[in-house]
C-alpha cells in the first residue's frame, strides 16, 4: 500500500515535471462527466464530489493542496500565514486587490464571516464542518488584508483544515443580507464565473476574466454534463467527454482504454474513502449494540475486497482510517476488531448467537443506498448477500442522490440502515472520526447516537501532537466504535482516473475533493 503511494506520487511528480516544460496554451472548453447532481449550491452543507465537482471552480478558499506535492499545502486567498509557538494563533495575510465575481473586493471581513458560518451556523444554515472548527474561540480582522484565527487549545490538524475544499470563502455582504444566499445563488471568487446549471443535463462555468492569477485560468471555461453509468462510459470512449474526475472500475477502465489507446491517459491511487454501513440507533432494533454488532460481524471484508475489486473501485480492507496511512490500525490490529476476523465461520456462528440474544434471530429491515453504479450497487448487493447468511432479510432500497441525503438527515432520519460514505480530502483522524462523534456535535452523525467516550477519546487525540500518543488513543476511539457498531466501515476505495490526452495541468491525488478548481487545467488541441 505505502509503496502504490510512493508510486502513485513518483508518477506525479513525474507528470509535474513533464506539465513544466511544456507551454500551456489558452482557450478551449472542458467537457467532463459528473455521474450525480449537486442537492443545492451551499459549499459548507455539502459532502459528495456531485457537488464539488460542478461548483468548486466558482471559489477560492483560504489555503489549498499544491497536486503536484499532495500532501503539501500552499496560499490561496492567503498569500502567506503564521502560526504561534504555542499553535494557538493563525495568522494570515491575504492577497490584494483580490475581487468578487460581482466586482466587489475581498477583504479579511469575508473571511471571517466565511468561517463564523462554518463553526457557528444560525439555526437555518446547516454546516457538515462545525466540528472541524469547534476550537477557534475568536476570528480577528485587524486590517482589511489580515484574519487573525485564536484557539482554545492546539489542533493537530488545523492548518491543513484550512485547505479544506469545503471551505468556500462567500461574500460577507451577501450573507448580512441572507444567510442562506450561497443556497441558490455563487457569488465566489473562483476561476470560473457561473453560467447556468439546467437540472438533469449540465453545469456550465465561464472563465473569470478578472482573476487574480495573472493569465489564469487558462480554459475559456467548462461543462459539467451530468451522465453516469454506461451512458457516461460511452462518452468517455468516444470523445464526448474528455474526463470523469471521481473514479472508474477496473472493467471500466480496461474498456476506455481500449477504445481510445494510446489517446489515454491512467492514473491510479489509494483513495481517502469508504463505504460504511449506519445504523440508525433511533429505530429498534437497532438501538441495540448485539444486534449492529451482529450484522456488522457476517460481513467477510478480506474475500469481499478480493471478489469486489475486479468489478467495482473498492479494493482495500481497513478499519476507520485508510489502510497504509501510518495512523492507522495494523492488520494485526485489525482482525482483533469484531467484524474483520479471517475466520468468517466463526464470526458468522457468533453473529447469529447476538442476534438470538437480542429476540431478533429472524430480521429483516429496509437497506437505503445510492443508485450509483460504482461503487454502491455492487457493494450494497454484496452486503445483502451476507447478511442472508446469518439468516437476515433485506430490502434493497435504491434512491437517486437528493432522496438518498434527504432520508439521512439528522432532523428527521426515516431510514433503517444505510450505506453511507465516509470520504475526505486527506487522511487526518480529525475528519474520519467525526461521523463516530455523538449527533449534538456532528452534522455527519446519521447513526444519531450519544457516546461521550468516543466524544471524549476525539478530544484527546485531537490535541495530542506527539504521533505515538495519538495512535495509541486513536486505538481507543476505533476500537470502542467498532465494538458499539453505530457505523461500521466495508471495504475502503481505489481511485483509478482515465482521461484524454489533450487534457494537461492535473494532477490525481489520494481525494476526489482535491485539485479540482481546474485553474490550472488547459488543452492542447
Amino acid at each position: 500500500m505505502k509503496l502504490s503511494a510512493l508510486w502513485v506520487g513518483a508518477v506525479a511528480l513525474a507528470a509535474a515535471g513533464a506539465m513544466a516544460a511544456e507551454t500551456p496554451k489558452t482557450g478551449g472548453v472542458l467537457k467532463f462527466a459528473v455521474s450525480a447532481e449537486p442537492p443545492n449550491y451551499d459549499c459548507h452543507a455539502q459532502t459528495s464530489f456531485a457537488f464539488i465537482h460542478p461548483v468548486r471552480p466558482h471559489y477560492n478558499t483560504l489555503l489549498k493542496f499544491d497536486t503536484a506535492k499532495y500532501p503539501a499545502i500552499k496560499g490561496d486567498l492567503a498569500e502567506s500565514w503564521n502560526v504561534s509557538k504555542d499553535g494557538l494563533t493563525y495568522t494570515f495575510k491575504l492577497r490584494k486587490g483580490v475581487k468578487f465575481h460581482d466586482g466587489s473586493t475581498l477583504s479579511s471581513e469575508d473571511v471571517k464571516a466565511t468561517y463564523e458560518r462554518l463553526r457557528n451556523p444560525t439555526r437555518a444554515v446547516r454546516s457538515v464542518r462545525k466540528a472541524s472548527y469547534a476550537d477557534i474561540s475568536a476570528i480577528e480582522t485587524p486590517d482589511p488584508l489580515t484574519v487573525v484565527f485564536k484557539l482554545t487549545k492546539p489542533n493537530a490538524s488545523m492548518l491543513t483544515n484550512f485547505a479544506s475544499p469545503w471551505d468556500c470563502v462567500y461574500n460577507a455582504a451577501k450573507l448580512n443580507q441572507d444567510p442562506r444566499y450561497p443556497e441558490r445563488n455563487i457569488t465566489g471568487t473562483g476561476p470560473f464565473t457561473f453560467a447556468g446549471h439546467v437540472a438533469g443535463s449540465h453545469w456550465t462555468g465561464r472563465k473569470f476574466e478578472g482573476y487574480f492569477e495573472k493569465g489564469k485560468p487558462y480554459l475559456n471555461g467548462y461543462v459539467a454534463i451530468f451522465i453516469s453509468g454506461a451512458p457516461m462510459v460511452n462518452a468517455l470512449a468516444a470523445g464526448e467527454v474528455l474526463v470523469e474526475f471521481r473514479g472508474h472500475s477496473p472493467a471500466d477502465r480496461d474498456r476506455i482504454v481500449k477504445a481510445l489507446g494510446d489517446k489515454a491517459v491512467v492514473q491510479e491511487t489509494p483513495w481517502v474513502c469508504s463505504l460504511v454501513v449506519t445504523f440508525n440507533t433511533r429505530k429498534k432494533p437497532f438501538d441495540d449494540a448485539r444486534v449492529r454488532r451482529a450484522l456488522s460481524m457476517a460481513i467477510d471484508r478480506w474475500a469481499g475486497a478480493q471478489a469486489l475489486s475486479k468489478v467495482a473501485l473498492v479494493r482495500h480492507v481497513g478499519g476507520i482510517l485508510r489502510p497504509g496511512y501510518d495512523l492507522a490500525a495494523s492488520e494485526k490490529e485489525l482482525v482483533q476488531y469484531p467484524g474483520w476476523s479471517k475466520d468468517i465461520n466463526a464470526s458468522r456462528a457468533e453473529a447469529r448467537k447476538l442476534l438470538q440474544e437480542a429476540g431478533v434471530p429472524n430480521l429483516s429491515f429496509t437497506f437505503t443506498n445510492r443508485n450509483i453504479a460504482m461503487p454502491y450497487v455492487p457493494v450494497g448487493v454484496f452486503l445483502i448477500d451476507q447478511w442472508r447468511q446469518i439468516g437476515v432479510n433485506v430490502k434493497h432500497e435504491q434512491l437517486e442522490t437528493r432522496l438518498y441525503l434527504a432520508a439521512q438527515q439528522r432532523d428527521n432520519p426515516t431510514f433503517d440502515s444505510a450505506l453511507d460514505f465516509n470520504c475526505d480530502f486527506m487522511d487526518e483522524p480529525n475528519l474520519q472520526l467525526q461521523k463516530y462523534l455523538s449527533h449534538d456535535r456532528a452534522e455527519i452523525n446519521y447513526a444519531q447516537q450519544t457516546d461521550r467516550v468516543l466524544d471524549d477519546l476525539f478530544d484527546k487525540q485531537s490535541g495530542e501532537l506527539d504521533k505515538k500518543k495519538r495512535y495509541a488513543i486513536i486505538r481507543e476511539f476505533e476500537k470502542r466504535a467498532l465494538e458499539q457498531a453505530y457505523t461500521v466501515p466495508t471495504i475502503w476505495w481505489h481511485r483509478i482516473i482515465v482521461y484524454h490526452k489533450p487534457m494537461k495541468g492535473w494532477n490525481i491525488t489520494p481525494s476526489h475533493y482535491v485539485g479540482q478548481d481546474l485553474a490550472d487545467v488547459w488543452l492542447d488541441q
